[in-house]
């Protein structure tokens, strides 16, 4: 299920993108990237629309995903 990113309280968005961002561990090339700007871009991505905040029911998590990625079944 998605969670529209506007109903969390600033802080609650902010830590589930930091902890989003820390547990993956993207590789961002020669060029590494501060975590203030790696959540600034995250932050982007559910504004745009690019990425969306999704409930798992089965694991009772919240994750964040490319909404090209997101099957709802």
């Amino acid at each position: 299920m998605i969670i529209p990113w506007q109903d969390l309280s600033p802080e609650t968005l902010d830590n589930l993108i930091e902890g989003f961002v820390l547990r993956e561990g993207t590789d961002y090339g020669e060029q590494e990237r501060s975590l203030s700007e790696k959540v600034e871009d995250v932050r982007r991505q559910l504004k745009s629309g690019e990425a969306v905040l999704v409930w798992s029911e089965l694991h009772e998590t919240v994750n964040i995903m490319p909404r090209g990625q997101f099957r709802e079944g």
